[in-house]
């Protein structure tokens, strides 16, 4: 283990953080901006030390991966996973000390009260749950009918808010057991945050973020993009939202003047996760291509060496067609080529004529292999148009829909093209 974290130190380019093997799907930087948590979709989560810009410990435990990290405020460290487990860790111990169970799909985020003693988890499984870190049964937060997304604690530690695929936003009291407060949003919802003044923010597939106040009244939007916003993160002083799209974009808004401010632009590749340093104009991103890259958050620029494209990119080849550049947001988890392998989900070569969950070698979940589907044009733009929530329950793949029929018509047609496998001369 000692070799392995030298050597991850070693290969961090500057203001760049080199070391797991899939996309960074979490991130979370502690109050004084020395120690940086993430976690990815090769199931392991890595400790950094952000004053040298190493890491300092692998954390390996998730059989799945880490969609979900939080730096605890008595010096531990908290991570979660799609097997629907949270983890609790001493620094420097291997193992984790504490593992809490009862979700049973995967946990999509994780929150922290703000006296340190409650840590909060949204998970697919629709419900939300609250744990005491002192110990104890969890409190279960069930109404949800989709799944939970994102999950935030007020600011005052006196109300819990979640947001789900169902379209609505949930404030929960937590000082009693009313029933929490609905609010029915016009999208599908993916992240939330609340700010020091009440105002909360939440991220929607429609590419929007929604302002509404302490009460849940709708006070304003934004559009962050055309496509949906996977990940958001707020700066501490509650001046800047950053919006990250499956596309590789990160639209900074200024939250007071309800304005796009400025647009990053990176290699292109799905950003996974963001997160505010404490000076609150530093933002860090985490991306498809296993990158942890520093930015100007001010003036747009990246921090350290310029950014360059991905000299490995699987569409170089398929440069102008508007349904590689669709699929674009998909090349994190899938290839197109038997050579390339399965990555977090199975390869797409030869997918259509194919049962849905009947490629050999790669662990399907059990839902999924009683489906009767078989992928062919139809199905695969079916699976776009409602989700993959709806349409393949069960699955792991991370919820998106596509709502142009243009768009997903020239999605299929490039999988049409691009996963033929190739025809073995006779010998």
């Amino acid at each position: 283990m000692g070799a392995l974290i030298a050597a991850l130190g070693a290969t961090s380019a500057v203001a760049q953080l080199r070391g797991h093997g899939g996309p960074v799907r979490a991130l979370a930087i502690s109050s004084d901006g020395q120690t940086l948590l993430t976690g990815s979709f090769d199931g392991s989560a890595i400790r950094w030390s952000l004053a040298r810009d190493a890491a300092e410990q692998v954390l390996r435990f998730h059989a799945d991966a880490v969609n979900a990290t939080m730096l605890l405020k008595d010096g531990r460290a908290a991570t979660a996973g799609a097997d629907g487990r949270i983890a609790i860790w001493s620094s420097g111990k291997q193992q984790p000390d504490t593992v809490l169970e009862g979700h049973t799909a995967p946990i999509a985020a994780l929150a922290l009260s703000p006296d340190g003693a409650t840590l909060a988890s949204a998970s697919w499984d629709h419900t939300a749950r609250l744990w005491p870190l002192a110990g104890g049964a969890p409190r279960i937060l069930e109404g949800h009918t989709q799944n939970v997304n994102g999950i935030e604690f007020s600011a005052d530690g006196r109300n819990l808010i979640s947001v789900s695929y169902d379209l609505t936003l949930r404030i929960w009291p937590l000082d009693s057991s009313a029933a929490p407060s609905i609010v029915t949003l016009p999208t599908p919802l993916n992240s939330v945050v609340a700010s020091s003044d009440g105002e909360i923010s939440a991220a929607g597939a429609d590419g929007k973020i929604y302002f509404l106040d302490r009460k849940g009244k709708l006070v304003g939007d934004v559009v962050a993009g055309p496509i949906p916003v996977i990940a958001m993160a707020m700066s501490q002083d509650g001046a800047l939202l950053a919006a990250a799209d499956v596309r590789g974009s990160v639209a900074i808004i200024d939250r007071k003047a309800r304005t796009l401010a400025r647009r990053l632009v990176g290699p292109g590749l799905p950003v996974w996760s963001v997160a505010f340093m404490p000076d609150n104009g530093t933002l860090l991103t985490g991306g498809a291509d296993s990158v942890i890259r520093r930015w100007n958050a001010l003036t747009g620029e990246p921090i350290g060496a310029t950014i360059q494209e991905n000299p490995n990119d699987p569409l170089a080849a398929y440069a102008g067609d508007r349904g590689a550049e669709i699929f674009r947001a998909c090349v994190a988890c899938h290839t197109l080529t038997p050579d390339q392998g399965n990555k977090a989900g199975p390869t797409l070569s030869g997918i259509f004529g194919r049962k849905i969950a009947t490629l050999p070698g790669y662990n399907f979940s059990e839902p999924l292999k009683k489906l009767d589907i078989i992928w062919t044009s139809e199905t695969v733009s079916k699976l776009f148009e409602i989700g993959p929530a709806a349409y393949t329950p069960g699955t792991k793949m991370p919820e998106q829909r596509i709502g142009s029929d243009e768009d997903r018509k020239a999605l299929v047609q490039f999988l049409s093209r691009a996963t033929v496998p190739p025809v073995k001369p006779d010998r």
